[in-house]
């Protein structure tokens, strides 16, 4: 036996210092309630703008008109997702498929170039939450006013307050619900039915089911989707490397922290750039320290950048104590923008869209399905005529009223029973029955294969197979 002993290391955590971590308490307890300080600065700007067209977008969309209906409307009763000019089916949902495929992939580039800004920016439960916050801090007061008054018994005024800020909250959910419910309902039906009290009850229970998860989300769970929830948090990590640009503190200019006045040198008294203000923490919606390095709650918003450079503003030092770097900058070593796992991501993303913008060129503007009758395969007319009977399913996908010629081909003199031209409205699933009589003396088999044809005025075409049958 080995005398050889392996070494044992000490892995006794350290005393914690309560003055070198500051934290919002037990962030990881969901009955922790997170006050978040207001901070101003040029990432809260970039924010807060993005946030708004977002919204706007949001607002507007279901109100643009495009045709006879509304532009977008993805109606699930009849099957039917009207983009602008364009009517999918659940056939070309394949379409939708390379739509979160390219979505992905993009996120995926994006999350690996700067780490978790869409959470940071332009994700919906950020952009609610920080709406619900701000009617929070009008009417309610700053964080630190908040904390205090929540501490207290109830008075007069602040239950006035709270439920003013409730009914501001409800306002937006319901608002949200509606909004949102009107892309898959036409939104100015959605709003007459709604309140006059004639819409489905379908329509009431989505609407109130939307406006009841926006009011939970964003007025009281907020950082704990982020933290317990989301999934995106959980997987992020495999995106990102040393090249990420990410929020950092600068812990070689930082260190050591602590208070002092604006006239004293930080190098007299042994202390770095960092004057422990605390408001890194007092501002971030997931109550993180971004002093204890990278953690996976932070949604790189860039609060506590803004809330770091104003306080080394008024004490005369250098911005960017925490601001958007890499671990590599962070080590002092060159930042490689450009590498295989970043281009990777690029290239399928690029591909995938050019994938999306082929098939989307390629959708047919109109639809034919050949049904044939299976309760009688065929028949002899009066004529002597061997006939066979169909129904022809014609989609017209165009948002345009559409006249389209329909033939047959694969037979000799058939004898054409039914419409042959047809209009058929923008997004309408036309069912024509029809048959074909053709003299027996013409078919040489017991089976024949033809071709049903339908044209449109601007030449498009579509060639359908079926079968003709004699006899079995």
């Amino acid at each position: 036996m080995s005398k050889d002993r392996i070494d044992v290391k000490d892995v006794t955590p350290k005393e914690f210092n309560p003055k070198a971590h500051k934290s919002q308490g037990d962030r990881f307890n969901p009955s922790n309630r997170i006050y978040v300080r207001a901070s101003t600065g040029v990432f809260q700007k970039l924010r807060r703008y993005g946030a708004w067209v977002l919204l706007l977008l949001f607002a507007v969309v279901p109100w643009v008109p495009y045709g006879e209906r509304q532009a977008i409307l993805l109606d699930i009763g009849q099957q039917q997702f009207n983009f602008f000019g364009t009517t999918l089916y659940p056939q070309d949902l394949t379409l939708l498929a390379s739509l979160f495929i390219i979505a992905a992939f993009g996120l995926f580039f994006i999350t690996t170039f700067l780490g978790r800004v869409w959470c940071g920016y332009l994700c919906p439960q950020t952009v609610w939450t920080f709406m619900y916050i701000w009617f929070e801090e009008k009417l309610e007061g700053a964080a630190n006013k908040r904390k205090k008054q929540d501490s207290q018994p109830l008075t007069s005024s602040l239950i006035a307050c709270k439920t003013t800020k409730h009914f501001a909250w409800w306002t937006i959910a319901l608002l949200t619900g509606m909004t949102f419910v009107g892309y898959f309902v036409p939104t100015h039906e959605l709003w007459h039915d709604f309140f006059t009290l004639n819409a489905s009850s379908w329509t009431y229970f989505w609407v109130i089911f939307f406006a009841v998860c926006t009011y939970a989300n964003a007025g009281w769970m907020r950082s704990i989707v982020c933290i317990h929830m989301c999934p995106y948090a959980r997987f992020q990590s495999a995106m990102f490397d040393k090249d990420t640009f990410i929020v950092g503190y600068d812990k070689k200019r930082g260190e050591s922290r602590g208070p002092r006045s604006r006239k004293a040198k930080p190098s007299e008294l042994g202390l770095g750039d960092c004057i422990d203000c605390n408001l890194c923490v007092q501002v971030c919606p997931t109550g993180i320290d971004i002093r204890d390095g990278l953690q996976y709650e932070c949604i790189n918003c860039g609060a506590c950048i803004d809330a770091c450079d104003n306080t080394m503003a008024r004490m005369n030092y250098d911005k960017g104590l925490i601001s958007y770097t890499t671990e590599h900058k962070l080590e002092g070593t060159y930042t490689k923008i450009m590498r295989p796992k970043l281009i990777g991501y690029g290239v399928v993303m690029i591909l995938m869209l050019g994938l999306f913008l082929q098939q989307v060129s390629s959708v047919d503007p109109a639809g034919l399905t050949v049904i044939r009758d299976r309760a009688q395969l065929y028949r002899s007319n009066s004529n002597g005529l061997i006939e066979n009977t169909y129904t022809l399913k014609i989609i017209n996908k165009t948002q345009h009223i559409q006249t389209y010629q329909l033939g047959v081909s694969g037979l000799t003199d058939a004898q054409w029973y039914g419409r042959q031209t047809i209009k058929v409205s923008p997004g309408e699933v036309f069912n024509l029955p029809m048959s074909l009589g053709v003299d027996p003396q013409q078919l040489s088999s017991a089976i024949t294969k033809i071709e049903f044809t339908l044209k449109d005025k601007d030449g498009f075409s579509i060639n359908i197979e079926s079968r003709f049958i004699k006899q079995l």
